[in-house]
């Protein structure tokens, strides 16, 4: 394995949290970066951060990612999600680096049927989503040879706020919840989408390109309660709800499921059933 120097942006968030937890097992330099250290959105501090550190690696985890707050704020999306990508990108060729970058399924309007591949036509139903495919039109454009972009979906760890914490929370503070039922997916563990891309970093080739990542299986965000539930051994009567019941500021795709074959094929990725990595993530948050 060889010694790589790797920037991560977004240092604090649930995939850069659970990356830093990883990183003692690699042989590899890790430059941990939060928004205060480098704010993707200013292309200055990327470049000072760059010359410093010399990276073969930048691991892009730094997002805005309060969907509903985006609609009212896409200035401020449009900056992190949009540009930043492109600037890191740049950088990356700059100094001859390789840039991983996470998107989102949010990209996609969420009417197909089947499993999300890769070269299905976007159509983001949110400024949050097309602020995110900005970021990924940017820095493939900035630098189409040396840029792997994952799009992820339902992302949840034991740091930061997700649905998974939300859950447990809720079905402890009250004695009935309502979730919706209607919007299909699977969620993505990020202790495995961690370890997915240090695989890919510690891979014999580079493919670059845009791939697909989550947890394998197919559920709504109620059977997904439901399985919370059954975990931490709650009373809490959990009823399915129509999105329709549950307004938002921002639309949510129906369909989010992702077709992970490119990305298993590419890099011999085995990715784990949702259940396992619940249990895994259930088991760590005690």
């Amino acid at each position: 394995m060889e010694k790589q120097t790797i920037i991560v942006t977004g240092a604090n968030g649930q995939l850069g949290r659970e990356l830093q937890v990883l990183a003692a097992a690699y042989p590899h330099t890790f430059v941990f970066a939060d928004r205060s250290q480098l704010p993707v959105d200013d292309p200055q501090k990327i470049e000072s951060l760059f010359a410093e550190h010399a990276p073969t690696w930048c691991i892009n985890c730094a997002a805005y990612t309060a969907v509903d707050k985006a609609e009212s704020e896409k200035e401020a999306a449009f900056k992190i999600n949009g540009d930043g990508p492109g600037y890191l990108a740049a950088a990356c060729r700059r100094h001859g680096a390789r840039l991983i970058h996470i998107s989102t399924d949010y990209v996609f309007d969420g009417t197909s049927a089947t499993p999300l591949k890769e070269t299905d036509p976007t159509a983001p139903i949110n400024v949050y989503g097309a602020s995110k495919l900005a970021g990924e039109q940017k820095a493939i454009e900035n630098n189409p040879d040396a840029t792997l972009i994952i799009r992820t979906a339902w992302v949840y760890s034991e740091f930061g706020a997700n649905f998974v914490k939300t859950m447990i929370r809720l079905m402890k503070e009250r004695p009935a919840i309502n979730v919706v039922e209607d919007q299909i997916g699977s969620p993505t563990y990020a202790a495995d989408l961690a370890a997915a891309i240090l695989h890919i970093i510690d891979s014999p080739r580079f493919v670059p390109g845009i791939y697909h990542y989550s947890n394998e299986g197919r559920i709504s965000w109620y059977e997904f309660a439901l399985a919370i539930r059954h975990t931490i051994g709650s009373s809490c009567a959990v009823s399915p709800i129509p999105t329709s019941q549950y307004p938002t500021p921002a639309k949510r795709p129906h369909y989010s499921l992702l077709d992970k074959s490119l990305i298993r094929d590419t890099y011999q990725l085995v990715i784990p059933e949702w259940e396992n990595s619940l249990a895994v993530c259930m088991s760590r948050l005690g």
